[in-house]
């Protein structure tokens, strides 16, 4: 069997034109158009699609290598299309355990629908598990939703929305209510990102007022709180790997531009170049030490997820666990880089100081912190006497 080769979908020159831009991009706080075009053209809205309804064929595992790749020469497209690419990975989750309601999901990312995440919600740390969005059943099998939701990502393009809601018909048995409705004069996007860093994902506050998600688009039903459903797990598990995806990425192109500084720099003290300055050389060997771990994590991971292998009860301990991690690696090696680039990394025009900025957008992702310690301690001591 041929080696997935990542360079084939995203070739090096690609990457360049996506790097050549990034800087303008975050500079004038805008979405990257062209990254979108491109990344059109080439496909890559359908990677997680199978063959059969026209798109690559590709799963987790390889979309993981390739968000890798583009992070390392766009974060903020990266992450943006990251979100896209949760629901045809949903999708895929789903239709591998032989559950085809986001067929029409995979059909329209090949016919160039752009799909948005519609999850988060200020203050709702329940994030899967719970909303504040009101969802109300219209009578004839579909739903108005009405809430707001936050960090929408692809805010100014996206086609259709992936959102959840709750049903609260029943005050005793409410319901989760996942689905996804189109952009239309029942949906506001705010025209509200402007942030520290990741300023090209454009993740907009998105204002739901009666939005209605036809019978056909209303995709799962479930119970509130933790839940082993596939529309949680197939969430959870694409969207906790393509993140850490993206944020190694992040992590990659640091390092390689911390040794380009040390190859290209020399000390005027001592006359050595940098590369040969024992205090640089362990530096760097300590980034390289901590990116080197998280491939073998990130591989094996996704891999379970297209595999359906079973982890039981530790599955989302070891997804939210893998975030995590990728992100404190991540900011340990841009720490790192911007230390062996020396003060010309403060510098805005600097490709390391939009990094330092863009890779801290990792600490409000899902799972968080606080999260992913609870999880991962609930996993092994149990849940918390009451």
């Amino acid at each position: 069997m041929t080696a997935f080769d990542p360079a084939a979908i995203l070739p090096d020159e690609l990457l360049e034109r996506f790097r050549s831009r990034a800087a303008q991009v975050d500079r004038d706080n805008v979405f990257p158009e062209d990254d979108l075009a491109d990344l059109t053209d080439a496909g890559y809205l359908g990677i997680l699609v199978p063959t059969s309804l026209g798109g690559a064929g590709w799963g987790l595992a390889e979309a993981s290598l390739l968000q890798q790749r583009l992070a390392a020469a766009a974060p903020a497209t990266a992450l943006a299309i990251n979100m896209h690419l949760v629901w045809t990975g949903v999708a895929k989750v789903l239709a591998d355990r032989g559950i085809d309601t986001l067929r029409f999901v995979q059909e329209g990312a090949v016919a160039g629908e752009v799909y948005a995440f519609g999850i988060s919600e200020a203050g709702n740390d329940l994030v899967l598990f719970g909303s504040d969005t009101a969802a109300v059943p219209t009578g004839d099998g579909g739903y108005a939703f009405t809430g707001t939701k936050i960090f929408t990502s692809l805010g100014p393009v996206w086609t259709r929305l992936g959102l959840h809601g709750l049903d609260t018909t029943d005050p005793d048995h409410p319901k989760l209510v996942y689905a996804f409705v189109d952009r239309d004069d029942a949906v506001v996007t705010r025209d509200d990102w402007d942030t520290l860093g990741m300023r090209g994902t454009q993740s907009r506050t998105t204002e739901l007022h009666g939005a209605v998600a036809a019978a056909d688009r209303v995709v799962r039903i479930v119970d509130p709180g933790p839940n082993p459903d596939p529309i949680v797990f197939g969430i959870f598990s694409v969207f906790e790997v393509l993140l850490a995806s993206v944020y190694t990425g992040v992590a990659r192109r640091a390092l390689d531009l911390a040794v380009d500084t040390a190859k290209s720099r020399r000390s005027k003290k001592t006359g050595l170049a940098y590369s040969d300055d024992p205090d640089i050389r362990w530096r760097i060997a300590e980034m390289a030490l901590a990116y080197d771990g998280m491939l073998p994590q990130l591989a094996a991971l996704s891999a379970d997820v297209d595999a359906q292998a079973d982890h039981g009860a530790l599955w989302f301990a070891k997804l939210s666990g893998l975030k995590h991690r990728a992100v404190v690696v991540a900011k340990q090696i841009v720490d790192e880089a911007m230390l062996v680039a020396g003060g010309s990394s403060y510098f805005t025009r600097s490709e390391l100081s939009r990094l330092y900025r863009d890779v801290l957008a990792g600490m409000f992702h899902p799972s968080d912190p606080e999260s992913a310690h609870s999880t991962v301690a609930a996993a092994w001591l149990g849940p918390v006497a009451t």
